[in-house]
């Protein structure tokens, strides 16, 4: 878990929830040997035990540390190079995940040559944080159907970690908890953060930005990943635990001799990191790792913390109950009638998202979480200021998002809104922020404006704009002088205002009403050029004005 904490976790990983918190993948899995592997790249061999604890090149010094049970490993490195070539055993990797690791590895191998970020070193830190993306449960463009999040961080057993990013990305606007394939805090994840699969956003949920943030992570500094000493405070910087070394550093040794491609959601899946349920449709599928060895004509299961011989994956534990009746299996979500979501900059939303839960028969599935996330580079917020909220379907199998809140920038962004922790198809909403706008503009004041050629106007131009009668706040104006005839253009001469550095400017732009609906125009200043000349005032929405400026020589 990429970190910056204050604090550390609290020890005892054999007999608190902490070790599978932070190496959820680990605990499920029970990973090849904890024996710190020759690094194939020359340099020092030194053991977890050695490695200084000063590395600042990442995090300053991070502090964070988790323990970790012993390792239960029938597949020791060394063992064997002769890994299976099919099937979906624990040296199968899933095809997003697979290739964001390499695209990666390609990435900093253009802008960072001298680190030599080997791609099974983020496969290894992918295995111990999240099982690979949970098993590859990914979408095409390489997010996950749901957030992958670790526990709260609020000092009862863990680190405690006060909200950094007001639940941008963990949903959570009181405490920060780890996010995504690469479990990066998010705090963390503002600064490191990377578009990995160049769609226009840096997402902790996307393996192919999380892959190369943590590959940007790791080579922080001067750091040569091919020299041991290097790796190994590598990994340290991403969580300050030994145990936790050994444990990459036997998944990186175990890829290195061999690994294979497998269907993105064929992977082996962990128990979830925040502790629910597990969203795999086999969960009763040991994922120890195997050695190859030949086919038993009747494979059992492995026990837990132990590992099957068989290279096939080891037969589910029948359920101990009948599988759930059609009406109650969840099939599908849709859309439950919401309507065209538009709202002005800094106005609620009227229409609220409205989402139902199917069962295999279509009718309505209730009790089914639900989890909304707002994504999109957009400040528009759910009520409270969150940007993803989780709430449950009721009898008739629809919930309803709390009221959204638009925020200040304009356009488009989306809404999705998927079943918690379940591989199912997301529902996609569309919602549009307008420019705020009036319908009326005027001069506050009547009085004469005129000037002396060369001179400033001495009394200001105040406007106040509205819509459908109601004062109009935060609406753009744009000023300009302009001529005469039945197709004005910007005036050339006559009264100016004047810019940052003291030019001559006679069209203003980025002009805002305040929030009684008024603006001030800044001074205005005639030229040497006598006559009468007209000053446009245009706001979003197509309200205008048009106030006329005088500049003559003052009476004898």
């Amino acid at each position: 878990m990429a970190a910056q904490f204050g604090r550390r976790l609290r020890r005892g990983a054999t007999t608190t929830a902490v070790a599978a918190v932070a190496v959820a993948a680990l605990s499920a899995s029970q990973g090849p040997g904890a024996v710190l592997a020759s690094d194939g790249g020359g340099g020092d061999q030194r053991t977890a035990g050695s490695v200084p604890s000063d590395d600042s090149a990442a995090t300053g010094n991070s502090p964070y540390y988790t323990d970790l049970p012993p390792l239960v490993t029938p597949n020791k490195p060394g063992a064997s190079t002769n890994l299976p070539i099919t099937g979906s055993a624990e040296s199968g990797i899933p095809a997003s995940v697979l290739a964001a690791y390499k695209k990666a590895q390609q990435s900093i191998a253009s802008s960072d040559a001298a680190c030599r970020l080997p791609w099974q070193l983020l496969a290894a830190i992918g295995k111990v944080e999240s099982g690979q993306a949970r098993g590859g449960r990914v979408d095409a463009n390489g997010t996950t159907f749901s957030p992958i999040l670790g526990p709260v961080l609020n000092g009862q057993g863990f680190a405690m970690i006060k909200d950094t990013d007001n639940g941008a990305y963990d949903g959570d606007s009181t405490h920060d908890r780890a996010v995504g394939p690469m479990q990066f805090i998010p705090s963390t994840w503002a600064t490191w953060g990377q578009d990995g699969n160049d769609d226009g956003r840096k997402d902790p949920n996307n393996i192919y930005d999380a892959a190369l943030a943590a590959g940007h992570y790791l080579c922080a500094g001067s750091r040569d990943l091919a020299l041991a000493a290097d790796l190994d405070r590598a990994v340290l910087s991403y969580n300050h635990s030994n145990e936790y070394l050994r444990t990459v550093r036997s998944w990186f040794d175990y890829y290195k001799r061999g690994t294979h491609e497998v269907p993105d959601g064929t992977g082996v899946v962990p128990p979830p990191l925040d502790g629910g349920s597990d969203p795999s449709p086999n969960p009763g599928t040991s994922p120890s790792p195997t050695a190859p060895a030949k086919p038993k004509p009747d494979p059992k299961p492995s026990k837990p913390g132990g590992g099957s011989t068989d290279p096939k994956p080891p037969t589910p534990t029948p359920p101990a109950t009948q599988p759930p009746k059609p009406s109650q299996t969840l099939a599908g979500m849709e859309n439950a009638g919401t309507g065209a979501l538009t709202a002005t900059a800094g106005d609620a939303f009227a229409e609220r998202i409205k989402v139902r839960a199917k069962n295999s028969l279509g009718g309505p599935l209730a009790k089914v979480s639900v989890t909304f996330t707002i994504a999109g580079d957009t400040d528009a917020r759910f009520e409270g200021g969150k940007s993803a909220v989780t709430l449950t379907t009721g009898s008739d199998g629809t919930v309803t998002a709390p009221v959204l809140q638009a925020g200040e920038a304009t356009g488009t962004f989306t809404v999705r809104a998927i079943a918690t922790g379940r591989s199912l198809p997301a529902v996609v909403y569309t919602a549009t922020v307008t420019a705020r706008q009036a319908d009326a503009i005027a001069r506050t004041g009547d009085k004469a404006l005129t000037a002396a050629p060369g001179a400033e106007f001495a009394d200001a131009v105040e406007v106040k704009a509205t819509y459908k009668g109601a004062i109009a706040s935060g609406v753009a104006v744009t000023a300009t002088m302009i001529t005469d005839g039945d197709t004005p253009a910007e005036n050339d001469k006559g009264p100016y205002f004047k810019d940052a550095d003291g030019n001559t400017v006679r069209t203003l732009t980025e002009l805002k009403t305040g929030a009684d609906g008024t603006l001030l125009l800044p001074k205005i200043y005639a030229d040497d050029t006598a006559g009468t000349y007209k000053l446009r005032l245009t706001t979003e929405g197509g309200a205008t004005v048009v106030i006329e400026l005088t500049v003559e020589a003052p009476a004898a």
